[in-house]
């Protein structure tokens, strides 16, 4: 499929903000425009959809404790795994991601992101917390397989306040990596979870 196609991909934007309006969804936001545009500049256009994980929070502790999504908490779930790329933003404490944040990803199944473009950003109250993003997040969808882009954008409060001290510039690029990496992928086929098996038990276990 040509990366210049008229198609449209799904973008899913998951953002662990836990206040109404947050740096983190503004962040999130800031990155889907850039991303929605640079797609575009590809001949490829996007459809947004945004998970508020603040609107999940009781939903995640219930599915921690029974193993079972309520339907809201599964639809937010298939919104991830069916996108063709994933932007996921959280704000830092302690120097890790949230709670909030990490609990999302931990009750998806561990091979529903393999191979899905991400792009990481993360906010904090200081810079001293930007390494949380190389040594936090890209370990954790490093585990799920996923395909990080190589710029994750960090933004502190003085970013917020006055000059951005290049974070433009970092979105920018972060969403141009992103839409190098979605523009060159097929989009994502939908998942029918009674589809019959493509591939018999004995073909799976001789590697056919």
């Amino acid at each position: 499929m040509s990366p210049q196609d008229g198609s449209t991909r799904t973008i899913a934007v998951v953002s662990a903000g836990l206040s109404t309006p947050s740096s983190t969804r503004l962040l999130a936001d800031r990155l889907t425009s850039a991303t929605v545009a640079a797609l575009r500049n590809r001949g490829i256009s996007a459809t947004v959809e945004v998970v508020e994980l603040r609107e999940h929070a009781r939903d995640l502790a219930d599915n921690l404790l029974t193993g079972f999504a309520n339907g809201p908490l599964r639809s937010a779930v298939d919104t991830v795994t069916g996108a063709d790329a994933v932007l996921a933003v959280t704000p830092i404490f302690s120097a890790s991601y949230s709670g909030l944040f990490k609990t999302f990803f931990d009750v998806l199944d561990k091979d529903a992101l393999v191979g899905t473009p991400v792009l990481m950003g993360a906010t904090a109250g200081t810079a001293r917390h930007s390494l949380a993003l190389e040594h936090a997040l890209r370990p954790l969808f490093a585990y799920l397989r996923a395909t990080v882009v190589p710029t994750a954008v960090f933004a502190a409060s003085e970013d917020w306040a006055g000059g951005d001290g290049g974070l433009a510039d970092r979105v920018d690029r972060a969403a141009g990596e992103l839409a190098d990496l979605v523009a060159g992928r097929p989009p994502a086929a939908p998942v029918d979870p009674f589809a019959a098996p493509t591939s018999s038990f004995e073909d799976l276990l001789r590697g056919t």
